[in-house]
């Protein structure tokens, strides 16, 4: 097994951005392709290492970018800004998520008919969008993503099956807004399902995060548990 990278540029509008595909090429059939969509930091090493791992399961993974190609933010304060231009207007924001999922689609070594989305903190909110949307994929994970709709998809039905992965004591998505997602996602007529893991705060699968002030500590367990139980989405999404 040898795990090759592609760096591809693509636009929106004037904008460029650059993601970054993962994939194993010992394999040489099509596969499955899984969208990793970021946190609020912009695309790092974090979901190029987890792009990495689904590319040594047998799966395309793209790093997305959200933001511009080389823009990430250097400290707390110009991040949090780069993700506000984002949430001030969503539909711009869902439309970008698409053609990054497009872009992925357009890649030879996926199949396009059986793709994917998985997100962290912010990231997870973007996948929930993609799902919010109506796009058609198989299914989306978030993990310790954030809940609040967006205002522009009632009334939309979710096509994709959705796997959200939470961490009972995160600040940042409160057991209000875990009720409240679950509402939206029935009424939205989704297949979903919520593992919440006691204990455990945001950023449960990032390393670096350990600010149990701010309520972001990385948790081992829960961050093997979760990627064990998006392992078996996926493999019952696509038969692995």
């Amino acid at each position: 097994m040898t795990i090759r990278h592609r760096l591809i540029e693509y636009r929106d509008g004037d904008t460029v951005l650059e993601g970054r595909l993962s994939w194993d090429d010992s394999m040489p059939d099509q596969r499955p392709g899984i969208l990793v969509s970021h946190t609020i930091a912009g695309r790092a090493a974090l979901e190029e290492r987890k792009a990495d791992q689904l590319a040594a399961l047998g799966y395309v993974a793209f790093a997305l970018d959200l933001y511009g190609k080389g823009v990430r933010g250097e400290t707390p304060e110009k991040n949090r800004a780069l993700m506000n231009a984002q949430l001030a207007d969503r539909a711009a924001m869902q439309e970008r998520l698409l053609l990054a999922l497009s872009t992925l689609k357009a890649q030879p070594e996926v199949d396009e008919d059986k793709v994917g989305a998985i997100g962290f903190c912010f990231g997870g909110l973007c996948v929930l969008d993609i799902a919010r949307t109506g796009e058609d994929l198989a299914g989306v994970v978030s993990f310790h993503g954030l809940f609040h709709p967006p205002g522009n998809t009632r009334g939309n039905s979710i096509k994709a099956k959705v796997l959200v992965l939470h961490g009972w004591d995160d600040p940042l998505a409160t057991p209000d807004e875990v009720n409240s997602l679950a509402g939206e996602m029935s009424a939205m007529g989704a297949d979903w399902q919520l593992h919440a893991y006691g204990n455990t705060m945001h950023a449960f699968t990032n390393p670096a995060a350990n600010d149990p002030i701010g309520g972001t500590v990385y948790d081992e367990t829960a961050d093997r548990r979760s990627w064990q139980s998006m392992t078996n989405f996926f493999d019952e999404l696509f038969g692995g």
